[in-house]
């Protein structure tokens, strides 16, 4: 959301408006959209946790979107990415000391995000030839289309929580992996609760 649209664009959410309120506003479908997410970002899988998150960051400050940008980063931390590279990464992807079997995969996020009909072969062979198998690929393309479409529904409402100008920061500050292992179904059964009232 841009700085000249402080307030929400729907104007039954309060101010500042955070995803939660959205959702208890409009409950149908959150339920299924957060056990994909857990599924997707929680799950087994090639790329760790906090890479996948990383990747949920990186394509969410793409996007400027400071709500999601703000949220996934605080997730990455807590799943062992360190803050200095994701601050590297958003300042400069081509000297962010970003490991090299990484490097292609955020090439790759950063190309789909932005010009998707230009990946070619070569971009997917980079992935490839890192190391990562065909699954990972296919774990960070969801990855970045689940962020593509969370991006558009925070920007679109107007959604302005924003983790960063917050003094209380994000409820994962501070916890372990562990403690975060299931954090979309349990953010998908808040909401629930919250539509009921």
């Amino acid at each position: 959301m841009t700085q000249g649209d402080p307030m929400p664009f729907l104007p039954s959410l309060p101010d500042p408006a955070h995803l939660s309120d959205l959702y208890a506003r409009f409950p149908d479908n959150v339920q299924p959209l957060m056990v994909y997410t857990d599924g997707l970002l929680r799950g087994e899988g090639e790329l760790n946790v906090g890479e996948r998150e990383l990747i949920a960051t990186y394509v969410s400050a793409l996007n400027a979107c400071t709500f999601c940008a703000g949220a996934h980063r605080a997730y990455a931390e807590v799943f062992g990415i360190d803050a200095g590279l994701i601050d590297a990464l958003m300042d400069d992807p081509a000297t962010a000391p970003v490991d090299d079997k990484l490097r292609p995969i955020l090439a790759y996020v950063a190309k789909l995000n932005t010009l998707p009909s230009r990946l070619k072969q070569d971009d997917a062979q980079a992935v490839y030839d890192a190391g990562w198998s065909e699954a990972a690929l296919y774990e960070a393309v969801q990855v970045c289309a689940l962020f593509n479409m969370m991006n558009r529904i925070i920007e679109g409402t107007g959604i302005n929580f924003d983790y960063a100008n917050t003094p209380e920061g994000h409820h994962a500050t501070g916890t372990t992996p562990e403690e975060q292992a299931d954090s979309y179904s349990r953010f998908g059964e808040m909401v629930a609760a919250m539509a009921k009232g």
